[in-house]
């Protein structure tokens, strides 16, 4: 068995292995900031309702997507995790699946996730003008712009036992983005990850696209299209690629036991970007920081209340049109869960845009453990 110092040891060897990974990629590249952002939405209500701090205590089908080094910390049975968001008043649909599948005897796991982020029926308005000038609203169809994602997780463990374990996992992941008929593009991209346990301690270590995941767009006008676009005086794109900028995600948590039966988890997570300055708390030319905390309450394993928040920016007190004096503002989360002997139900509700504007959301997630039969 791999003692306590060994692991740490393994740990930061392997910090040191995705910062290679990091600079390799940046080395040569132009990176676009806010790329692929559908994937910075999160996944299941749990992680939701605390704010987005989740990568160092998640478990089930959602650890795919936050931390998939976690999957070996699923149980001994398949889970499976289901979540629906809508967002903008229901302008934008947002829906992940996720599925754990432990390896047993082997301290392995692997995982599936799948996610999409939509907007339907969006008004194409290229010929709401005939060539006489008159406007035709039956000329008006519609549209969907969507984004998808599909997650191939693995983990190993190599050192578990009731009081700790360190695991190391990843991601392959393919990605595919449409605008209606007229732009399509594919993307592929890799993570890595890492975690150590010990007690009711937990830390990780997430670089998500890790050599940087690139998307190559394609596009496709009809000759009427490409005429309309011209007399409107927009230019007609050409096929490109973009660049998504890795990330790094710093997480620990503790666990607080109050009795036999109930305890607290409290979690701080550090979101690292690398492409340029943010509206972030730390910001740098070479790193931007922002701070993720979450809360989770646990009765019996059976009711969980949460809470969380993140996103920390400045911006203009509300009002102030001459001073232009700056407030820090944040984005708060609440949550809540029950569980059934194998089926747990989560339910978050977030304000997306700050305390004094408020645009909130409802996201509901279902998990299920499989439970496999035994052999005869």
């Amino acid at each position: 068995m791999i003692r306590g110092q060994t692991l740490l040891a393994c740990y930061s060897r392997f910090l040191l292995l995705v910062m290679v990974c990091f600079v390799a990629g940046t080395a040569q590249a132009q990176f676009r900031k806010y790329s692929n952002e559908f994937l910075n939405i999160g996944a299941g209500a749990r992680a939701l309702g605390m704010g987005g701090a989740n990568a160092s205590s998640v478990t089930g089908g959602t650890a795919g997507y936050w931390n998939p080094s976690r999957l070996t910390q699923t149980t001994e049975d398949p889970s499976l995790s289901v979540m629906h968001a809508e967002y903008f008043a229901g302008i934008g649909k947002y829906d992940f699946a996720g599925i754990a599948i432990p390896v047993k005897q082997q301290g392995r796991s692997i995982g599936i996730s799948l996610m999409r982020f939509g907007v339907d029926d969006i008004p194409n308005t290229l010929y709401l003008v005939e060539p006489d000038g008159s406007v035709n609203y039956n000329n008006i169809e519609t549209f969907s712009s969507a984004d998808y994602a599909l997650l191939f997780s693995f983990a190993q463990s190599f050192a578990k036992s009731d009081d700790h374990d360190f695991s190391i996992g990843g991601n392959a992941k393919i990605i595919h983005r449409n605008i209606g008929s007229f732009a399509k593009a594919w993307g592929f991209g890799i993570d890595l990850s890492a975690q150590y346990s010990k007690d009711r301690w937990a830390l990780a270590a997430v670089l998500r696209d890790a050599t940087s995941t690139f998307n190559t767009w394609s596009f496709t006008f009809t000759e009427r299209e490409k005429q309309a676009l011209y007399l409107a005086n927009n230019d007609i794109p050409q096929q490109s690629t973009e660049l998504t900028a890795p990330r790094l995600l710093l997480a620990g948590s503790y666990k607080f036991a109050f009795g036999a039966k109930t305890s607290l988890l409290a979690e701080l997570q550090l979101d690292n970007t690398f492409d340029g300055k943010r509206n972030t708390v730390i910001s740098t030319d070479f790193v931007s920081i922002d701070p993720r905390v979450g809360l989770e309450l646990d009765v019996n394993r059976t009711f969980f209340v949460r809470a969380g928040a993140g996103n920390f920016q400045q911006a203009l007190k509300d009002g102030d049109t001459t001073n232009q004096q700056k407030v820090w503002i944040f984005q708060p989360a609440l949550g809540a869960g029950f569980r059934i002997n194998n089926v747990q139900i989560d339910y978050a509700f977030s304000n997306l845009a700050n305390q004094s504007s408020p645009l909130y959301t409802h996201v509901i997630s279902l998990s299920i453990d499989f439970r496999r039969k035994e052999k005869q």
